[in-house]
């Protein structure tokens, strides 16, 4: 967390803190010397953008929010962005050290910070932590130096330490002195070692082989018991900060009686090395010291020379036995060698030291630790491949081959494993997702080590896909057919078509209509409707099998995706037959209406001579239905004579079944009934009248004899036939009369017109109505079309064109004028000298008489033709009569 306290830097007594270049330096100001000695150059830092790193320099015991970096600026990072892209400090290890101000983009201390804690063993002390912006997946690393303040004094572990000396000692004799620790480094540190007190001692300083000081005690005068018991030394070590510090201890020199021999050690060195997995309570090395002395004086104990080192806590050294023992478990991580000062004590006071020198070896019993700095949760299915998905930082506390860590995912997956730098891993796509086929991901990172055996550890990514809509809707089958009875209810529900939709929530929903139609001329959607949500299809009206047997139509089904996508399947609708339609009789037709009774009625010959097995009639029916419900069958219901027809089963043929016979009735009535196969049948019935007759004027007698109206005599038809051929006669008669006025008319016309003079008249040739020709050509202006049936309403009379009485032939062409008909012979010669004479008959009738015979005799022939029509007219007319006016077929 950031403190929320004042973002600028803190100022320090004696120091003034200044940006310059996106780091802070410390600058003494002119002060007194005493203050500069007390407190250096604090900050030193510098920026660098190269690899994505920033370094900077503070000094230790900062007080909590203190201004270490400018992140924001070095890393040019807008202010207002910093909360929306989600910038965040991670600093390693469990203590977060630094922290980052909301508000100013500054890098700041989250806790005080003691460089003596921290970096015991290191000379150099730098803190890493990386900077983590989410909304961009980016991480930088930052690694700030820890500088040294001269914050403690030089210490000693005893304050006060007792040395016993025999009054024999030589002279140049030297001792070691405990030594002082600065926990400081540097300048700081400890530097030069100071004795005061007595002239007998001197103070020798011996350099280390790690550079460090070791402070011993000469003996520079012979002593004398006698003179002084003992001797009060003060040992001062000092460092080298400004101003100085130092420690001090108080050394009590005791004079003993002579002890000529002094422990001896077996070597003065002793160096082991063991594996940091060593079990506590493990004997390391056992030293060994020999004195030369008897009795008390060449008794030896041993024991480890104190220091604030934590290896006297992790060894211990038997006093009796020399025997080094481990009592708390190695870590090489923390420590990976150890000196230890070991010293044999005789009963009189002498001893002997010698150095134990523990090389620690690393064990691979650290797992390696994977921490995720950013992930996702969610992604779009439609996410393109190198899309990060997550950053993740694996490291192992171990060294050499046993820290090296490989990083994997599983294998088969749309997703890949990148190293960025250093321990640094990023997780990103590396093909196409599907939600589909995958909608969850649950990603197993695993990180294992080099050492033998090999130590891992996984971790579990859970990354959901978000659908996109790329799943059009599938219907479950390619068609669909269903068959519906005709007659149904409205709203009856017909089948239901089903799609499924792969993509998920709004994505799936299916929506379903009809594509628009027509069935007869109407639109579809008046016979049938879809359930938008269900598919349920239903009939909105009752079909009839013999109006509409098949209905095809298209069903849509749409999803609600954005944009939406679709399909369409047929649905086949077969509407099946059922049995509603009676047979509908062709024949024998439907009896008129003013007909006595009811069915059907016809009249048939049958000669009395049939034989057995002859065709008397044909009952023809059909039936609107289909399939069974059509298969018809015949029998005979209701006959005058029952066995002297028959009904054929399914042809409808009527038969005689044996020879008529002279009792039988002449007029035979029979009632023949068809039947469909359908459940439950329906029928209809034909009336038949069989005539056993074997002349047609059997027939009409028979017919004749009961067919006559009541109060209408037999003999009324035959005069009206009689009046109609009269009539006929005399329409002739007057016709010819008036085709002869015609013809006179003209002809004294023409007279006149040649006695005066007049120019020639263009009209008829003269031949035209003369002769056989003549006599064709009339027949031909006047010739008409009859057509007569037993029925009076549908007789016509049809004339041809250009038969009226007035037409005449064309008019010849002016180049070639003709003579009319009874010119003037004397004037076509007077008007054409040049013509050859001709010889014209000067009876006015020639010509018209031979048109007038030949008139006669077509004219009777006519007649005489059409008396005969309107006799076989008037036969069939009584006929017709005789079966109460219905049609004979």
């Amino acid at each position: 967390s950031v403190q929320s306290g004042n973002p600028t830097p803190p100022r320090f007594p004696g120091t003034e803190y200044r940006p310059e270049g996106g780091c802070m330096q410390g600058v003494p100001p002119t002060s007194p010397p005493n203050i500069r000695l007390l407190l250096p150059a604090l900050l030193l830092c510098w920026c660098c953008r190269a690899w994505g790193q920033l370094r900077y320099s503070v000094p230790e015991e900062l007080p909590k929010g203190s201004f270490v970096g400018d992140v924001a600026k070095d890393l040019r990072l807008e202010l207002p962005a910093l909360r929306d892209r989600g910038v965040r400090v991670i600093s390693e290890g469990r203590t977060q050290y630094f922290a980052l101000h909301g508000k100013t983009g500054h890098l700041v201390t989250a806790e005080r910070i003691d460089r003596e804690q921290l970096c015991r063993l290191v000379e150099k002390c730098v803190l890493h932590c990386e900077v983590v912006v989410d909304g961009e997946m980016q991480i930088y690393r930052i690694e700030v130096e820890i500088t040294d303040i001269n914050d403690n004094a030089p210490s000693f572990q005893e304050g006060e330490t007792e040395i016993i000396m025999g009054e024999t000692t030589a002279l140049g004799s030297q001792f070691p002195l405990a030594e002082a620790h600065d926990q400081d480094s540097g300048p700081n540190s400890l530097q030069h070692y100071e004795l005061s007190g007595d002239e007998h001692f001197s103070l020798a300083v011996q350099a280390g082989p790690g550079g460090d000081q070791r402070p011993e005690l000469v003996l520079a005068k012979a002593l004398d018991r006698e003179q002084a018991a003992y001797h009060e030394l003060v040992l001062r070590a000092s460092d080298g900060g400004e101003p100085a510090r130092t420690g001090t201890a108080r050394i009590r020199v005791m004079v003993l009686d002579a002890n000529d021999n002094a422990p001896v050690f077996s070597q003065a060195e002793y160096t082991v090395r063991v594996s940091e997995d060593v079990p506590v309570g493990s004997v390391l090395v056992t030293v060994k010291a020999t004195d030369a002395d008897e009795g008390l004086n060449g008794h030896v104990k041993y024991s480890l020379k104190k220091t604030k080192d934590t290896a006297s806590q992790i060894f211990q050294l038997d006093s009796e036995t020399g025997a080094l023992t481990l009592v708390r478990s190695l870590d090489f991580e923390e420590g990976y060698s150890y000196e230890l000062q070991a010293q044999a004590h005789d009963g009189g006071g002498l001893f002997d030291t010698a150095r134990v020198i523990i090389t620690v070896t690393d064990v691979n019993d650290n797992v390696p630790e994977i921490s995720v700095r950013s992930s996702l949760s969610e992604i779009s299915e439609d996410a393109p491949s190198g899309t990060v998905v997550a950053l993740l930082h694996v490291q192992d506390r171990d060294s050499g081959q046993n820290g090296q860590v490989q990083c994997s995912i599983g294998e088969n997956l749309p997703l890949q494993l990148e190293k960025t730098f250093k321990d640094y891993y990023r997780v990103v796509t590396a093909g196409e997702l599907d939600r589909e086929k995958v909608s969850e991901y649950n990603l197993t990172v695993r990180a294992v080590d080099g050492g033998s055996p090999a130590l891992q550890r996984s971790s579990v990514l859970a990354l959901r896909v978000l659908d996109v809509n790329d799943n059009a809707p599938v219907f479950a089958e390619e068609c669909y057919s269903a068959r519906l009875a005709e007659n149904n209810a409205a709203g009856a529900l017909v089948l239901t078509v089903r799609a499924t939709d792969a993509d998920w929530g709004q994505n799936a929903r299916v929506r379903y209509r009809l594509v628009e139609g027509r069935v007869r001329g109407a639109p579809l959607s008046s016979y049938v409707s879809v359930q938008a949500e269900t598919g349920a299809l239903y009939a909105l009206r009752s079909f009839d099998y013999e109006e509409v047997r098949e209905v095809r139509l298209w069903v849509w089904a749409e999803d609600s995706g954005s944009p939406s996508l679709s399909s369409n399947v047929s649905v086949r609708l077969e509407i099946v037959d059922e049995n509603d339609n009676a047979p509908q009789v062709l024949y024998p037709p439907p009896a008129a209406p003013s007909a006595a009774g009811s069915g059907w009625a016809g009249v048939e010959l049958a000669p009395r001579s049939a034989e057995p097995g002859a065709l008397v009639a044909k009952v023809v029916a059909v039936d609107a239905d289909a399939g069974q419900n059509a298969w018809l069958s015949y029998e005979l219901a209701k006959a005058t004579e029952p066995g002297l027809f028959r009904v054929g089963l399914h042809s409808g043929e009527v038969r005689t079944a044996r020879f008529p016979l002279a009792r039988d009735a002449s007029r035979q009535s029979l009632v023949v009934v068809v039947k469909d196969h359908g459940r439950p049948a329906l029928s209809a019935t034909a009336t038949l009248t069989v005539v056993l007759a074997e002349s047609v004027a059997e027939l009409l007698l028979e017919l004749g004899s009961g067919a006559a109206a009541p109060g209408e005599p037999a003999g009324s038809l035959s005069r009206w036939l009689v009046l109609a051929v009269a009539a006929v006669s005399c329409l002739f008669l007057a016709f010819l009369l008036l085709l002869l006025a015609l013809r006179l008319r003209r002809w004294r016309r023409s007279q006149l017109l040649a006695a005066s003079g007049s120019a020639a008249l263009r009209g008829v040739p003269a031949s035209h109505f003369v002769g056989i020709d003549g006599v064709h050509a009339f027949l031909h202006s006047y010739s008409h079309e009859m057509s007569l049936t037993a029925d009076s309403r549908k007789s016509h009379l049809r004339l041809s064109s250009g038969s009226c009485c007035d037409t005449l032939p064309a008019r010849p062409a002016p180049d070639e004028p003709a003579p009319l008909l009874g010119e003037n012979i004397a004037a076509s010669r007077h008007a054409d000298p040049a013509a050859p004479p001709v010889s014209v008959s000067q009876e006015p009738f020639s010509a018209e008489g031979i048109f007038v015979i030949n008139f006669l005799i077509w004219g009777f022939f006519f007649e005489v033709c059409a008396s005969k029509v309107i006799i076989v007219c008037s036969v069939m007319s009584y006929a017709a009569c005789a079966v109460n006016g219905n049609y004979l077929v």
